[in-house]
């Protein structure tokens, strides 16, 4: 089928204006990349982590040069103290926590049968335990009173606060040679629906974004020519998403527009299969 052209780029709104945001594996052209601009187009402040410390740098040095509000910390979210340390410097840095985007993630493909201990346990920990960790840290803050409230940080006092985790439609759907990285995915939605739940009492929301397939150089490298067309033709526009367009639902979700969802996995797709 003949694909459907991307649509043009959609403005910012200031639908984040004055709030304070971490967004995690933000360093590049993905979806955390994409999330991070568009969070500073909508007025938020932003800081920006990855486990790849001089891509992060070259992004930081990318927006700064645009936007004001931007700050970066490298972090690998296998590791608990720097998972710590990015929390603590997001409050030190802007007095306040509003949204948190858990996006770092990691995926391979490899059939099940032939699938290492350490090639599932690297994705797992990546995706899965990463956003436990992080989430945990973000509740923590939220709970401790590192939130202002409205976008304008009125309501002194009120606790609340966002979170956004990045799961994937692979959670829902099964494909081959995926098995670790969609258990990791369905992971997160099940930590997505728990979070929510027990966040509830003090004014979080927790919500999940399951793209299909949004292209960025780093999904090239990792995956065959082959399996993107073939992932790209099950797509009813006939394309893959651009990462701006998952970054649009991040907003929505990160913003007062979203205000009573909470637990909810988001299908970001055109799949149709």
């Amino acid at each position: 089928m003949t694909g459907v052209e991307s649509p043009e780029y959609v403005p910012g709104h200031g639908l984040l204006k004055g709030r304070t945001a971490v967004v995690t594996a933000a360093a590049g052209a993905g979806i955390g990349g994409a999330t991070a601009r568009r969070f500073l187009e909508e007025g938020a402040r932003v800081l920006i982590s990855d486990a790849h410390a001089r891509r992060l740098k070259e992004y930081e040095a990318e927006l700064a040069g645009e936007f004001e509000g931007v700050s970066a910390l490298a972090c690998d979210v296998t590791d608990e103290a720097q998972v710590q340390a990015l929390f603590d410097a997001a409050v030190r840095q802007h007095g306040r926590l509003d949204i948190v985007v858990n996006n770092a993630g990691l995926g391979g493909t490899s059939a099940l049968v032939d699938m290492s201990d350490e090639q599932w346990s690297k994705v797992l920990d990546v995706t899965l335990n990463g956003t436990f960790r992080c989430t945990r840290a973000a509740l923590r803050a939220f709970r401790e009173g590192g939130h202002g409230g409205g976008p304008e940080g009125g309501h002194e006092g009120r606790r609340g606060g966002v979170i956004v985790n990045n799961a994937s439609v692979v959670g829902w759907r099964a494909q081959a040679g995926q098995a670790h990285y969609a258990a990791a995915k369905a992971g997160v939605m099940a930590l997505t629906r728990c979070a929510a739940i027990e966040a509830a009492g003090f004014g979080v929301r927790v919500n999940a974004v399951s793209p299909s397939l949004a292209m960025h150089p780093h999904l090239v490298k990792v995956t065959s020519p082959e399996l993107l067309e073939e992932l790209t033709e099950r797509e009813a526009f006939g394309r893959y998403a651009e990462p701006w367009e998952v970054a649009n639902v991040i907003v929505f979700l990160a913003s007062d527009y979203s205000s009573y969802m909470t637990g909810e996995a988001v299908s970001v797709s055109s799949q149709h299969a």
